[in-house]
C-alpha cells in the first residue's frame, strides 16, 4: 500500500508519501483555493491507498479538521490523524531548509506507521 501523510498549515502545506514501504518527502503545495485539487493529483500520481494528517492540540486543530472533512467529501480512500505535536521541532533538528514541512510530513508518516 502507498500513503500520503499531510503537515497541514495555514500557508504552506507539507508532504510525504510511500513507495514500497520507503518515505519519501515531496515538494511543498500552497494552501490555498487548488489545495484540494492538487492533493488529488498527488494521490492519483502516485497510486495513493490512505491518507495520514497531522494533527495537533489547541486552536489549530478545528482548522485542521475542517479540512479534513472537506478531504473527506473529495477522495474516496481513508483519512486517520496522526499526533504531530513537536513533529515541526523535530523537521528542523533534522533539516534545515525551506521543505522543513514535508520532512515533518515524513515524521508524521513515520510515527503512523511505526517504522
Amino acid at each position: 500500500m502507498n500513503y500520503l501523510a499531510i503537515d497541514y498549515g495555514t500557508k504552506k502545506v507539507g508532504l510525504a508519501h510511500t513507495l514500497n514501504n520507503i518515505i519519501f518527502t515531496l515538494p511543498i503545495i500552497n494552501n490555498d483555493k487548488n489545495i484540494i485539487n492538487n492533493l488529488k493529483k498527488i494521490i492519483i500520481n502516485h497510486k495513493i491507498n490512505k491518507v495520514y494528517v497531522g494533527l495537533s492540540q489547541g486552536l489549530f486543530a478545528q482548522k485542521t479538521i475542517d479540512f479534513i472533512n472537506i478531504l473527506k467529501k473529495e477522495i474516496n480512500i481513508p483519512i486517520e490523524t496522526v499526533e504531530e505535536s513537536v513533529s515541526t521541532i523535530e523537521a528542523h533538528k533534522l533539516k534545515k531548509s525551506k521543505n522543513v514541512d514535508s520532512v515533518a510530513a515524513a515524521i508524521i508518516l513515520n510515527r503512523a506507521l511505526g517504522v
